[in-house]
Formats: C-alpha cells, sequence, structure tokens
C-alpha cells in the first residue's frame, strides 16, 4: 500500500514495517539532530508493532498487518508563535480521540454501506456486527454505536476498537499522540473480551488508508482550530464537539485513581480543562478526575 491519501493529510509521513513503539520511534526523531525537519503534523504508521504500550503501563502484541500504530507529532503553539499555555494540554488526546471517532463513525457506516450491498446482490440476509445493540436496531444504527470514552478510547457499542496515548517531550515541549486502531483482528485476536475490530463490526475489509487519512485530517483540523482560538476548548467548539461525542457524559462509571483510590458515581461534564466531572455516589459532591482508568457501568 502506497498511503497516498494519507500522504496528502499530512506534512511528513513514514510508514515502517516494523517497530518496537511508534511514539518511542517519534521521540527520538522529534528531538534528534533532524528535529527540524519532523514538523507539527509529521507522521509514523506501522503495521507490525511489536512492543506496543499503553496508559498505565499496559503492553500489547498485536498480529502483523492486522492493526495500526500511529504516532502524530504537535509542536504546540499559539499564532504569531506565541507560548501554548499549559492548560491546553489536557484537551489534546481528547481532540485525538474524538477525530479517531468521527473517523471510525464513517469507517463503519463505509463498511456496513458495502456489506448491505453485498447482501443485496446475493439475495442474503445481514447478520448483525459483533458487539451490536439488539435494542438500537429500529433506530437506523443497526444497532452499532461509535462513541469516545473519557479521556482517549473509542469504543464500538462498548467494544475497544482504539487506543490513544499522549505523551510529552519535556525537553521541547512537543507531544506525540500515539493511536492503536484495531482493522481487521478477528475473534482469536483480540486482547481483551472487551475489544473488538472494525472488521468484526462491519464485515467487510476496511480501507486502511482511508480511515487512517480521515482520522489525521480530522485530528489536525481540530488542532489547529484550538490553538487559532487561544487554546480556548469552549471558543473553538471543542468543548462542544468532544462532548457531543463522549458516551461517558452521563454514564454510571468506577473511576480507578492514582494511589488505589476508587470513584463511583455519574459522570456529568468535561469541565473547561479536560478533566471529567464526577457526582460522588456516596456524598453527592462533584469531582473532576484529570487521570483515572474509567469503566463504564451497565445495571
Amino acid at each position: 500500500m502506497d498511503w497516498e491519501r494519507s500522504r496528502k493529510a499530512v506534512p511528513r509521513f513514514e510508514f515502517l514495517a516494523e517497530a518496537g513503539s511508534t511514539n518511542d520511534e517519534m521521540r527520538t526523531a522529534a528531538i534528534g539532530p533532524d528535529a527540524a525537519a519532523w514538523p507539527t503534523g509529521a507522521v509514523i504508521v506501522t503495521d507490525n508493532q511489536t512492543r506496543g504500550r499503553g496508559r498505565l503501563g499496559r503492553t500489547w502484541l498485536a498480529p502483523t498487518g492486522k492493526t495500526l500504530a500511529i504516532s502524530v507529532l504537535l509542536r504546540p503553539e499559539l499564532p504569531g508563535g506565541a507560548p501554548f499555555p499549559a492548560d491546553g494540554y489536557g484537551w489534546i488526546p481528547l481532540i485525538a480521540g474524538a477525530a479517531m471517532t468521527e473517523a471510525v463513525q464513517r469507517a463503519v457506516e463505509a463498511g456496513r454501506s458495502m456489506a448491505a450491498a453485498g447482501d443485496e446482490a446475493g439475495a442474503g440476509a445481514s447478520a448483525p456486527p459483533a458487539g451490536a445493540d439488539e435494542s438500537l436496531e429500529a433506530d437506523g444504527t443497526g444497532g452499532v454505536v461509535v462513541e469516545l470514552k473519557w479521556p482517549n478510547d473509542v469504543l464500538i457499542s462498548g467494544f475497544k476498537v482504539c487506543g490513544i496515548l499522549s505523551e510529552l517531550l519535556p525537553e521541547s515541549g512537543a507531544v506525540v499522540v500515539g493511536a492503536g486502531l484495531n482493522l481487521t483482528l478477528d475473534e482469536h485476536d483480540l486482547p481483551t473480551l472487551t475489544s473488538t475490530s472494525l472488521l468484526l463490526v462491519t464485515g467487510t475489509q476496511p480501507d486502511a488508508d482511508a480511515v487512517l487519512a480521515d482520522y489525521l485530517s480530522g485530528f489536525l483540523s481540530l488542532f489547529r482550530a484550538f490553538a487559532e482560538h487561544g487554546a480556548d476548548a469552549a471558543a473553538s467548539g471543542i468543548a462542544d464537539r468532544v462532548s457531543s461525542l463522549c458516551g461517558t457524559i452521563g454514564s454510571e462509571v468506577r473511576v480507578e485513581l492514582p494511589g488505589g483510590r476508587e470513584l463511583l458515581g455519574v459522570a456529568e461534564r468535561i469541565d473547561r480543562d479536560g478533566r471529567l466531572v464526577v457526582r460522588d455516589r456516596e456524598n453527592g459532591e462533584p469531582q473532576s478526575v484529570a487521570a483515572g482508568d474509567v469503566t463504564h457501568l451497565r445495571y
């Protein structure tokens, strides 16, 4: 694959046949002697990552050719080169998550349309996609709901299809935003029982270049708007965009906080700094969560 669409979406695009971690590769490039050649929007991608990692130190290994590991470099600054405000950094993973959620939504729609066309041509009946919620069949979604789980997982009907890990490079103030997207994993490949892939959901082979280009162009467009409005999430429309995609809002959640503490309650909103506001079930008080492992509870 020549990744024609994805190359056009960014100022620099490098595809690696294999990488331990694309985030590590990008970190080395971004602060190395050739750092000037790696601007905001530079991308490293592989479909064979051997030492992938996620939030809270989790690691995983995916079969070659069935997932994409994507690292995007940002060198945040405001128009005119003004310093990027510290409180703006908390929105970067949410912006990436929103862009990926929208790209996955469109990929699922395209895949299901292809599957439906194939069924009509073959006069067959389409089976519900893996992870579909039968209660949603009648509303036109086909039982498939794509949403952002705060802060940066993308879920399809509650099953994880993508995780995002943002890492600050303190030497330069740059940020590396890594994403792992499950393309064609089957039931035997899935890393957890709560994972899925675009193939399992749609029943069709996803166009990897199309979904990657969609994510990259959407992410950089949203980030530009954010920076142009002084990293103000409300003024730029980012806060509303993220909130509309975030299935965590309004859900009963369990948050595993740093230090081993746990918070149970209803996630009410995302605050101006990108933190999740959860109303504590025990005392009724709202708490702002900046970091933690969130689980959507179902009763």
